[in-house]
């Protein structure tokens, strides 16, 4: 099956998640397309999808959205995942999903959701990124769960192998 797995990212540790979501199901013997969603123009060919974003201010970044809302009607025909990231600390806040995930949900038809925790590298940010994580106090560090990651990944391609498509 050829399933593309795409992340909007603002700093690469959404996209980080989405090449570990790609390589468990190219494990499985599925040929897997990633892409930055601000790359994917096409979905010819596409039999399934995974895409997530990173979340600020409690939304998906644009490219992400876009994504979802120009392939809208291929996506409703396909088996489609979601996920997002973005949530820090230990244990990680904020805990609820996202603003905007309930109405991606519906326009891609998509079969789950999983909110997965960030990560915060004070390397990578800007001057005022910089300001609003002191400001917030937002805990820094890398606080990606990489078991829970892949669990899920395999969720999916369990799902996909048996044509079910029922993982959350």
């Amino acid at each position: 099956m050829k399933i593309l797995v795409s992340a909007g990212s603002k700093h690469g540790a959404t996209l980080d998640i989405a090449r570990v979501i790609g390589e468990r199901l190219a494990q499985r013997g599925h040929v897997v397309v990633l892409a930055p969603a601000e790359d994917v123009d096409d979905l010819t060919g596409i039999e399934a999808a995974v895409i997530g974003s990173g979340v600020y201010a409690g939304h998906w970044l644009a490219p992400a959205k876009e994504l979802i809302e120009k392939h809208a009607a291929t996506l409703g025909g396909i088996p489609v995942w979601l996920f997002s990231s973005g949530p820090l600390g230990d244990p990680p806040k904020p805990e609820e999903d996202p603003v905007d995930v309930e109405d991606l949900m519906a326009m891609s038809g998509a079969i789950g959701h999983r909110v997965f925790s960030g990560r915060i590298d004070l390397a990578l940010l800007g001057f005022g990124e910089k300001a609003i994580v002191k400001a917030l106090r937002a805990p820094v560090g890398d606080f990606r769960d990489w078991d829970l990651i892949d669990s899920w990944a395999v969720e999916i391609a369990e799902a996909l192998d048996s044509g079910t498509g029922a993982a959350g």
